[in-house]
Order: structure tokens, then C-alpha cells, then sequence
């Protein structure tokens, strides 16, 4: 039976393992011996490896096929689906119906490994109360030495051939115990993973990144526990009623004392863990807020470092992180009390009994075999009776855990109803009386659309910021609630999105997304998209890894791949929502014609574009005016010329900002290709500028941990404290040995008792003696638990702020090599040795690649689900977690490797103290004997006590290693120094670079060369030069983002190298590029530091024409923006950082392209607003739009790094130099 429930789920379908993993090490696991199956001899060769040198991920065993998670995650799948349609089926019978239980599902799917791991438990539990009663008779054998001495050395082989059986037993439990806990969590994070691909907007509201990530390694986590512990459930009990029959057998009657006393604890303890319940479900509360704020911290954190807003952010963590500890201290001194009372429940128990026993007829006299048997069914009862409280108190966290896994699978789901995937006649896309919303119950976003889009035809879509452009495509995609009305659609979908999407992962692998390499193809794609010469610069050409969220590349070139990719995708209908925004303008139209227009790549396919570049209307077949969620109109450029005088306003504004001819044939002319030449030219210096390097992997140490992790760690605790928790626990065991002597010399004594007087007299002494001993054994873990406990929560504060401060000060590059999910779980853990240590380090860094995977698809769902690459996704999250799964595998069997082995010594111990006492004869009393057995007995569970704890020393001590890695890590500059800028610096906004040379890094070419200019007071300058050319860096530099290798920045007088960064950050103002928004009020973003009043902030709002959109919102300035701003368009959110910057009114202001995702007439107004309300500033802007820097006093151009010309625009332009080569190629001349 063992052997079938061994095997059971290596029959039926399950995926197969990719081709690459089965050419990893080869698990000889399943061909191994039965003994070396049960002693783990085949995993000797990874132990042995493992001490000639640091083991890495290609030297551990891969899994069995039937554990891998290809295998896991389909079943449990399977079962949840059918879980969900009978659910569906009894609702339509009747009216109340209970949700489908996650728990039931887990049941049907694991419930024959559950069964066998239960098997194997009851033989284990069995065989441990078999060591007493062969304990007893060996006493009893020496007490009167009658029976043949060969029934002693019988009794000492009976004793080691169980305790061996034991050993075998219980570590094929425990192997297959924790196997089955982590297929379980791998199966629920797989279930989780599918699901948030397929969250609707108002779930994904509900549920933000940093909340999933949560369900995913601490509930999920939760859960895996639980399953560990689980058989403790009936196990305990079961053992506890074992041991009170034996103790019936051995004390009669009195044994109900003890059961008294055990049930009297285990009711205290209920009402404990009833009250840690809930504290662990507020617990679980702050933990999600403060992994959510952590997230947003770090996608944030430039702007964070631009506004010198770290110290605000860095008190909202700690606050959140202060109450969560006040929440686990109040917990821990529930433990406490617990602790004591198990703790000191074995000698409650003994007392009880014994003094029970004495009481009921004073005949009764202790003897050795009756003494040290309930001793040892005593300390068999200690692990139970410990335990149990603990398993009851995590069933009560699991269930609340339990209950946030099924709200979050039960949350709503995108509906695949909001479109139909066939539309009639030759229309591609095709709306129909249709509104649509974000959230059900919510009002429409868009309203009674009517729209046909003929296959094959290029539509513009155009409008005001908030218009609904966006939204459109969004319906289109599936993405909205349909409120009626319908939407039809033909073909398969590529989507660029307006902020692009890149994976971490190689620029190949970005732009061909899942799909079949066609070199010639693939070439073609690369030259129309510009990154041909991009390639040729970086370092490994399209192999290159791109960063976390593409953080290595510029924000042109993220783009440029993005539409890369959909091009590449070869999809029928293509939805571009402003793709050319973040690019020059001489390279958008580069892209429109190589790849959208109607000499494009794109040109046989239905491209719907939204944009705000109306030079591009003329190439377009239809164009789609929205207002207000509603089509305003809708037709060709020449009808809409014709019929519609706001069009005809609408371009007569764009030609005042672009002097666009509205003549399709001399914008053709302008319309022309860039050579690969000039975008060689462009591309030159993006390596330097554009710091393209791999992100950074995990490091995994591999020496032995280092003592002075441990040492810092105790410095943390508090030395006092750490010599009182020494003292006290050292007093603790001193004195339970002091009872077990003292029980054995009141044996000795008893026998040399010659009347009852003389008996009760001894007796009431040692049993007065006994309980002090009891009491002060007591006192002793109350105190040791109570200093752990301060200490312990002490230290953790400390070292969470230490970790958290250090983050906060590093420099913006460390952010961009190091993946987020990497940074996320150094705060989230919680955390004989060469081999295992290792095995657990790589385990620990093979969780961040889940992390990360689920982070970067969280952000990027919508594009994964527009070209339908769901299943992709799910089978790359069930490689990464396949691969922690494999250490943790490995880590498992190397613990039963170990614990065989220390179990055998100790088994070895016990056999020969029982011969040592057979051999001695009379020279041993029966009561030294017992003590011996009894204490030899107890060395094999000392040995894997030991070995369990300096395994968890070990692992807490690689987290305390890893904590203190970040803070070993070289700082930006500090905050704030001695030296501080007067407070009304600076006053007149002089910027003056001198002989300025800067660096990405020291194996990198110069990013600036030789800068050397001057700005004047409140003088307007714009920035230029091509992509690459060093515009970003020259911000970077002002802001000391990037510190200079040679030369320096003097701001009014000062040398801004000498005073702190958050002097300077603090005293400059910065619209940028990428509108970055936290989740929390509109107040919050707009105000964080809480300087201004709400007049000030209506007044911002108002100008920036924001203030009549915020006051239709409900609750206005506390209207809730969600995680990354996504309940606002691009334009609202580069409208915020407007109004940021305009209640932050500085000296100095530069604009980093701030208008890019807006319209041309509210570009025109916001313009005119900084115009107005900035001229006593000196303003330094970085634009793509040429008309937004042609009325600047000077401009500054850059290329590779230098200053090519700065000039007067109309100086520039006589020149006839590289501005007005741009200027030439934007078609504003």
C-alpha cells in the first residue's frame, strides 16, 4: 500500500518538462535501492560535492516529473475549474449558493499524498511509545537481575531496532510532508499567477501589485505551513491519549490529574490563539500596505530622488512597520505565556500525578520503572502538547489567509462578452450603440459609440486630454465593461501601449515575444522600428539584456522596441496609442512611414493610431474626433476639413505650434526618410548615455556565514539582553536536570524506607522540593521567553530600519540593475551545514525571480492579453517557481540526509547504555538505569533539536547577511551636511557648468565631454540634440543624480558638489518625462510633505486646467488614485506633475518633454501657464516638440556628449548647423 501511495501520482497526464530541464542533473532518486531510498544514500554525491566546494544551481538534483510544477499546477487547475462550473451549475438551482472552497479543491487534488503522509505518521507515533515499554522492562530486569541475561541484551536489540524503524520512518514522513507542502503552495501561486492575468479593473483596483505579491509569498507561504504541521492536528491528540492510557497502566487513577491540568492549558492556550487570530488578520492588513507602498517606492523611487521626497516616504514605511510590531509584540507575549505553560507542562503534569498518587493510598511508593516510564511518556507528551497550541494558532492564521486566497480568486474577472471576435462584411472593428465603463455600477467612460473601421485602413483617433482615445482601444482590446450596445472584431491584435512595456529580459527576446525567429523578417522590423544602429551599439548587439522595466535603455528606444514588437508579431489589427510621443520628430516620422503609413510595413493592415501629432491627419484614411467619451466626428481629413469648423480651429492651432501645412502633398514632402547615416549619428553615444547594462543577478555568498552578521544581529538584541536570555536558559535546563536527579535519588532513598512514617515524611520533602524546582524552572523560561521576545522585536526594528534607510540612500543606478521583486524580498523574509547552507541560499534567491516574474506581468497584463500570450506567461511563472521548487527539493532531502545519520548515532547511544547496563549487573541500580536510558532516549530527539535549530540559525542568519549587504553598499552623497545653502538660495537662477565631464560608470565612455556654459538670470533655455546626444544626463548631473568625473556646477556661487543633495534637490524643480503618481489621495500626490493649504492646491489645479475635471470627481481632492495613476490618462498625470511643480515654485525649473502624452491645445495653454507663471525663473527644457523651445531665449544644442552650438533659435537657424538640420527634418521650416 505504501509502496502504491509512493508512486500514485506518477500515473495520469501531465505536461511534459521542457526539453532544457531534462538536460539538467539527473535525479537518480527514482532508480535508487530501497536502502539507499530510506537511508538517502544517492544524495551522498551533492553532500560530498557540496564540501569540496560551494554548490550552485547546475549541482543539485532536478525534481521527479510527477513533483515538478508542470505536473502540480495543470491538476490542481483542472480540479479548481470543476470546482467553479459546479458552483455555476447550483446557482441556477438554487437562489444561495456557497462559493467554490479553495480548501476542498486542494482536498480532491492532493488528498492520496495527504492520506500517505498520514500513513506513514500513525507507524511513526506507534513506534515512539514502543521505546518506553521496552524501557520499563529493561528496569525492571535490573531491579531484580532474576531473568536470564539474555533477556537483558534482547531488550537492548529490541530497543535499538525500533528507535532505527523510528528514524526510518519518521524522516519518510517528514520528506514526503514538506514535498507535498511546497507542490501545494506551488499549485496555489500557479492559480494566482493565472488569475491575475485575467482581473478586471475594479478587482485590480481592489487588489493592488503589492497586495498580490503579498497572497503570493506570505499567504500562499501561509498555507504551505499550515500543510507542514497538519497531521499535528490529529497526531497530537492522538499521541496525548496514547500516553494517559500507558500513564493509567503505571499510576491508575492519578494519571486523570494530569489530563486535568493538560485540558485546563489547551483551553487557556484556545482562547490565546483566538486572540492572536486577530491580531495576525490586522497584521496581515499592514503587511500588505506596506509591501504595496514599498512597490510603488521603488517604481517611483527617481522621483522620489528628483523631489527629495525620500524622508516622507521612508515615515509612512516606518509608521506602517512600527504598528505591525506593536501588532506581533502583543502576539509574541501571548506566545510567551504560552510557552511557559507548555513548557511547564511535563512537570505540572509529573506533580499533579505523583502527588495525586501519593494522596489516593499512602502505600503508594515511586519505583524506578514507574518513575522513568511516565518520564518518558512524559517527554513524548511534550512535543504534542507544544505543538498543538502552535498548529491551532496557524489553522486560525491559515483560515484568514484561506479567506484572502478565495476573495482574490473570486474577484471579477475581465468579461470575454465585452467583445465579440467576428465582425460582418469587410470591418475590422466595429461598435455599435456602445458605452462602456471602467467598474460596473460606475457611469459610462464611453458613450453611444457608433463606429465602423474598414479592414485595411489607417484611423486617427484625436481629442483633449481625458477625451477617451485611450479608451477606445481599450474597448477594443476587451479591457472595458460593455453597458450596451456591442463591439465586433476581426483577426488577432497587436497593441502598443502609451507608457511601453519591456521585459527584463534580452532585446531579441522582447521584440520577438514567443514568436518563430524569420532572420530576414526580423531584420526588416529592426530597420523600419531605427534600432539597427542601436544594436551596433550596444554591447552585445540584440542580445543585450534589457533592464526591469527597461530601465537601461532611453525612453525613445523602449518605444521604439515596443512597436517593434507588435510589428513583429504580424497581427491584423494594430492599436497604437501615441507610440511617436515619446520619440524626436524627425524619428516619428521615420516610424510612420518605414512602419504605419501607407508605404509602411503596416500598410495592408488595420491601424488605429491615437495621437496628438496632427501633421500626421493628412496619411490618415478616417479620422475619429472624441469629446467627453462621446464621438465628436468622424470621417476623412478632407470631410472633416470641409463640414467641421472646430477641426478647421483645431489645425489652424497646430500650424501656429508646428506650422504644419494642412496640404497632404507638402507634408509628403517634408515627410521624408532618415537615413541609417543620421541615425547612426543619433544612436552613437545612447551606450554611454543611456547606461545599457545587464541587470545585476542575486548574489549568492559562498563562503560560511559570516559571524559578524551574527555579531551585528546580537549588537541589535542588546548585549544584556542576549547574557540574561543565556542565564536564563542555561538556569532553565540546569534545573530540569536538577528534577530528573532529584526524582532518582528519592528512588534510591525510598528503597531503605523501613515504615510509613519515615515514607510520608521523605515524600512530602522531596515532593515539596520537587515543585520549587517546577516553580523556578518556570520562572526561568518566562523570563528567557519575555527578553527573547523585547529582544527579538528590538532587533528587528532596528535592523528593518537600517536596511530601509540604507535603500533609501543609494544611488539611483543601484535601482536600476537590481530587480525590484530582488529588493522586495530581502523586506519580506523572515528567514549541516556546507551543503545545506548553500542549498538554502540558492533557495532564497530563486524566490526573487518569482517575485520579479510577477511583478513585471502584473504591469504589463493588458499587452500579455492583447496578443493573447496568456499561456506563455503561465508556463514562464511555472519555470521560475519550478526552479525554487528544485532547491527547496533539494534542501529537504539534504535535512533527512543529516538527520538519518544523527538518528543512527543517537540510536548507536541508546543501544549501548541499555548493554552497558545489562553488562554492569548489580553495580548499576534499576534507578541509575532509568536515568541513563531516559536520558539516552532523549539524545536522538537533542540531536535533530539541534541539528533543526542550527539549520534555522543558519538560514536567519543568511537574511541578516543579505539584510546587511545593502547596507554595505557604497551611498549616494549625503542629504543634508554641515555646510548649508542660505534659505533664500538660489535668488537668481544662474547655472553655470564649467569644464563638466560625467560617467555612467568607470568601464564606460564619458556621458558629457568638456560641458562648459553659463545661463542667465531667469533666462529660458532649450535643450536639443538627437537621441543620445546627453540631454537626460545633463538633467541627471544638475540634479547629482550622476556625480561628475571632472568639473563642476555652480549655482548662484555654490558649488553644488558641496552642500547636500537634499539642499539641492530640494531648492530645484523638475516637470518630468514619465508622470509618475503613488497610489493614495489626489492631495497626497499633489502635497506630500502636507506644506500647502487646499487653496493653494485649487489654485494649481486650476492652473493647469485640471481644476473643472477634479471638481466632477465625488470626493474631489480625496479622490482615490490607484496604483501607478491607472484610473487617469497619460495627459492627467503629466498634468499633476504640472501642478506639483507649480506648488513647489523654485528658482530653477527644467522640463523634461513634460507635455508629451497632451493634446496641441492644451500643450498651447500649459505652455502659455508656465509662460506666465515661471518667467522670474530660469527654465531649462528638453523637448521633442521643436515649437515648444522656439521661443527660448537661447538654445543649447548637444551631440555625443558636447556642446555643438548655443545660440539665439534664429541665430542657430542662419547658421545652418545641426539645429537647424532638426529643425529642417521636423517640418517646422
Amino acid at each position: 500500500m505504501f509502496s502504491w501511495l509512493w508512486n500514485w501520482n506518477r500515473k495520469g497526464s501531465y505536461e511534459p518538462v521542457p526539453e532544457d530541464l531534462r538536460q539538467k542533473k539527473f535525479n537518480p532518486e527514482k532508480h535508487a535501492s530501497f536502502i539507499s531510498k530510506i537511508t538517502y544514500s544517492w544524495f551522498n554525491s551533492v553532500i560530498i560535492l557540496g564540501y569540496k566546494k560551494p554548490l550552485e544551481r547546475e549541482d543539485l538534483f532536478e525534481l521527479n516529473d510527477n513533483d515538478s510544477s508542470y505536473n502540480v499546477c495543470p491538476i490542481f487547475e483542472k480540479q479548481w475549474r470543476r470546482n467553479m462550473l459546479m458552483n455555476k451549475k447550483n446557482k441556477k438551482k438554487e437562489a444561495k449558493t456557497k462559493k467554490p472552497s479553495l480548501l476542498h479543491a486542494l482536498w480532491n487534488t492532493f488528498k492520496f499524498l495527504l492520506i500517505q503522509v498520514a500513513l506513514f505518521k500513525i507507524f511513526a507515533d506507534i513506534l515512539s511509545f514502543i521505546s518506553p515499554l521496552i524501557m520499563k522492562q529493561m528496569i525492571l530486569f535490573c531491579e531484580n537481575r532474576l531473568d536470564l541475561v539474555w533477556n537483558g541484551y534482547g531488550y537492548a536489540v529490541a530497543l535499538f531496532v525500533v528507535t532505527i524503524l523510528q528514524t526510518l520512518v519518521y524522516q519518510q514522513y517528514q520528506r514526503f510532508n514538506m514535498l507535498n507542502s511546497a507542490k501545494i503552495k506551488t499549485a496555489v501561486i500557479g492559480l494566482l499567477y493565472k488569475k491575475a492575468l485575467n482581473l478586471s479593473n475594479s478587482s485590480r483596483k481592489k487588489f493592488s501589485s503589492g497586495e498580490i505579491i503579498n497572497l503570493m509569498s506570505a499567504d500562499a507561504q501561509q498555507l504551505m505551513d499550515l500543510t507542514v504541521n497538519l497531521n499535528i492536528l490529529w497526531s497530537a491528540p492522538l499521541q496525548i491519549l496514547m500516553a494517559i492510557l500507558l500513564l493509567w497502566q503505571e499510576l491508575g487513577p492519578s494519571a486523570f490529574a494530569g489530563v486535568v491540568i493538560l485540558v485546563l492549558v489547551i483551553a487557556i492556550n484556545a482562547l490565546a490563539a483566538n486572540r492572536i487570530k486577530v491580531l495576525k488578520k490586522s497584521q496581515m492588513k499592514n503587511k500588505d500596505q506596506q509591501i504595496k507602498l514599498l512597490n510603488e517606492i521603488l517604481q517611483g523611487i527617481k522621483i522620489l530622488k528628483l523631489y527629495a521626497w525620500e524622508p516622507s516616504y521612508q515615515k509612512k514605511i516606518i509608521e506602517i512597520r512600527e504598528h505591525e510590531l506593536e501588532i506581533q509584540k502583543s502576539a509574541g507575549y501571548l506566545t510567551v505565556f504560552s510557552m511557559l505553560t507548555l513548557t511547564c507542562i511535563p512537570f505540572l503534569v509529573s506533580l499533579a500525578t505523583f502527588g495525586v498518587y501519593f494522596l489516593l493510598d499512602d502505600g503508594n511508593v515511586l519505583t524506578a520503572n514507574k518513575v522513568f516510564t511516565s518520564i518518558s511518556l512524559f517527554n513524548i507528551l511534550r512535543l504534542p502538547l507544544f505543538d498543538l497550541p502552535m498548529v491551532i494558532s496557524s489553522v486560525v492564521q491559515t483560515k484568514i489567509s484561506l479567506g484572502r486566497l478565495q476573495d482574490f480568486l473570486h474577484a471579477e474577472e475581465l468579461n470575454p462578452e465585452n467583445i465579440e471576435s467576428h465582425c460582418p462584411r469587410n470591418f475590422a472593428v466595429e461598435f455599435m450603440d456602445a458605452s462602456f465603463t471602467w467598474e460596473n455600477g460606475q457611469p459610462p467612460i464611453l458613450n453611444d459609440l457608433n463606429i465602423k473601421i474598414p479592414e485595411g485602413t489607417l484611423m486617427a483617433i484625436i481629442g483633449q486630454v481625458g477625451s477617451g482615445k485611450s479608451s477606445v482601444l481599450s474597448a477594443i482590446l476587451g479591457e472595458m465593461e460593455k453597458l450596451k450596445g456591442t463591439i465586433q472584431r476581426k483577426g488577432s491584435v497587436a497593441y502598443v501601449s502609451q507608457h511601453a512595456w519591456i521585459q527584463n529580459s534580452k532585446l531579441q527576446e522582447n521584440i520577438l515575444f514567443g514568436s518563430v525567429m524569420q532572420k530576414q523578417y526580423y531584420e526588416r522590423v529592426l530597420e523600419a522600428c531605427a534600432l539597427l544602429p542601436d544594436l551596433e551599439q550596444f554591447p552585445n548587439g540584440d542580445q543585450t539584456e534589457i533592464g526591469e522595466r527597461g530601465v537601461n535603455i532611453s525612453g525613445g528606444q523602449k518605444q521604439r522596441v515596443s512597436l517593434a514588437r507588435a510589428v513583429y508579431n504580424d497581427a491584423d489589427i494594430y492599436l497604437l496609442d501615441d507610440p511617436l510621443s515619446a520619440v524626436d520628430v524627425h524619428v516619428g516620422k521615420h516610424l510612420f512611414e518605414k512602419v504605419i503609413g501607407s508605404s509602411g510595413l503596416l500598410k495592408n493592415k488595420t491601424r488605429i493610431l491615437v495621437t496628438h501629432n496632427l501633421a500626421l491627419l493628412p496619411q490618415a484614411d478616417l479620422i475619429l474626433v472624441m469629446e467627453s467619451g462621446r464621438v465628436a466626428q468622424i470621417g476623412s481629413y478632407h470631410e472633416l476639413l470641409l463640414k467641421v469648423t472646430d477641426f478647421t480651429n483645431l489645425l489652424q492651432i497646430s500650424s501656429i505650434s508646428e506650422k504644419v501645412c494642412p496640404s497632404k502633398e507638402v507634408n509628403q514632402r517634408n515627410f521624408r526618410t532618415i537615413s541609417k547615416d543620421k541615425i547612426m549619428e543619433q544612436a552613437s553615444f545612447a551606450l554611454e548615455e543611456e547606461k545599457c547594462f545587464s541587470m545585476k543577478k542575486e548574489k549568492i555568498p559562498t563562503s560560511d556565514v559570516k559571524f559578524s552578521s551574527i555579531v551585528k544581529y546580537l549588537q541589535a538584541f542588546g548585549w544584556l539582553w542576549v547574557w540574561l536570555c543565556v542565564t536564563a536558559y542555561l538556569g532553565q535546563n540546569l534545573v530540569s536536570i536538577g528534577q530528573n536527579l532529584w526524582l532518582s535519588t528519592w528512588i534510591k532513598e525510598a528503597k531503605h524506607v523501613k515504615d510509613i512514617m519515615e515514607w510520608k515524611q521523605l515524600r512530602n520533602s522531596k515532593l515539596n522540593i520537587y515543585g520549587l524546582l517546577g516553580l523556578i524552572q518556570g520562572f526561568f523560561v518566562c523570563f528567557g521567553a519575555y527578553i527573547i521576545n523585547n529582544g527579538a522585536f528590538a532587533a528587528s526594528k532596528t535592523l528593518h530600519h537600517q536596511m530601509l534607510d540604507s535603500v533609501m540612500h543609494l544611488p539611483l543606478q543601484f535601482f536600476e540593475i537590481n530587480p525590484i521583486g530582488q529588493i522586495i524580498n530581502r523586506f519580506t523574509k523572515r528567514y549541516y551545514i556546507a551543503s545545506s547552507r548553500q542549498i538554502r541560499r540558492l533557495a532564497g534567491a530563486s524566490r526573487s525571480p518569482i517575485i520579479s516574474h510577477f511583478s513585471e506581468t502584473l504591469s504589463g497584463a493588458s499587452t500579455i492579453r492583447a496578443f493573447g500570450h496568456q499561456q506563455r506567461f503561465i508556463s514562464q511563472n511555472r519555470d521560475v517557481v519550478n526552479e525554487n521548487l528544485v532547491c527547496f527539493y533539494n534542501n529537504i532531502i539534504s535535512n533527512r540526509w543529516l538527520s538519518v545519520r544523527l538518528e543512527f548515532l543517537g540510536n548507536l547511544l541508546v543501544f549501548f547504555a541499555a548493554l552497558l547496563a545489562v553488562l554492569a549487573g548489580d553495580a548499576m541500580d534499576s534507578a541509575t538505569v532509568g536515568l541513563i536510558i531516559s536520558y539516552a532516549l532523549n539524545i536522538t530527539q537533542s540531536l535533530n533539536f539541534w541539528v533543526r535549530k542550527s539549520c534555522e540559525i543558519e538560514t536567519n542568519a543568511i537574511s541578516i547577511e543579505r539584510v546587511f549587504e545593502y547596507t554595505n553598499i557604497k551611498k549616494e552623497a549625503p542629504w543634508v551636511k554641515t555646510k548649508r545653502p542660505p534659505s533664500q538660495w538660489p535668488d537668481k537662477g544662474i547655472v553655470e557648468f564649467i569644464n563638466y565631464e560625467a560617467r555612467y560608470r568607470p568601464d564606460l565612455g564619458l556621458a558629457l565631454q568638456d560641458v562648459t556654459f553659463q545661463t542667465r538670470s531667469e533666462e529660458k533655455i532649450g535643450i536639443v540634440g538627437r537621441t543620445g546626444a546627453g540631454k537626460s544626463t545633463l538633467t541627471n548631473c544638475l540634479f547629482r543624480i550622476l556625480e561628475k568625473s571632472n568639473g563642476k556646477i555652480i549655482i548662484d556661487g555654490i558649488d553644488i558638489s558641496t552642500i547636500g543633495l537634499h539642499d539641492l534637490r530640494g531648492k530645484l524643480n523638475i516637470i518630468p518625462q514619465d508622470p509618475v503618481l503613488f497610489s493614495g489621495t489626489l492631495q497626497m500626490n499633489l502635497d506630500p510633505l502636507e506644506k500647502y493649504s487646499d487653496n493653494e492646491l485649487w489654485e494649481a489645479l486650476e492652473l493647469c486646467h485640471l481644476k473643472d475635471f477634479v471638481q466632477s470627481l465625488p470626493k474631489r481632492l480625496l479622490h482615490e488614485i490607484s496604483e501607478g495613476g491607472e484610473n487617469l490618462s497619460v495627459g492627467q498625470r503629466q498634468l499633476i506633475c504640472l501642478a506639483r511643480a507649480l506648488l513647489r515654485k523654485t528658482k530653477i525649473l527644467v522640463l523634461d518633454e513634460s507635455t508629451a502624452s497632451v493634446d496641441y491645445e492644451t500643450d498651447n495653454l500649459v505652455q502659455s501657464t508656465i509662460q506666465k507663471e515661471f518667467a522670474d525663473c530660469t527654465i531649462l527644457t528638453i523637448a521633442h516638440r521643436l515649437h515648444s523651445i522656439m521661443d527660448s531665449e537661447r538654445i543649447l544644442v548637444l551631440d555625443s556628449g558636447r556642446i555643438i552650438e548655443f545660440e539665439t533659435p534664429q541665430n542657430l537657424i542662419r547658421k545652418k548647423g545641426l539645429f537647424s538640420e532638426i529643425v529642417k527634418e521636423s517640418g517646422i521650416l
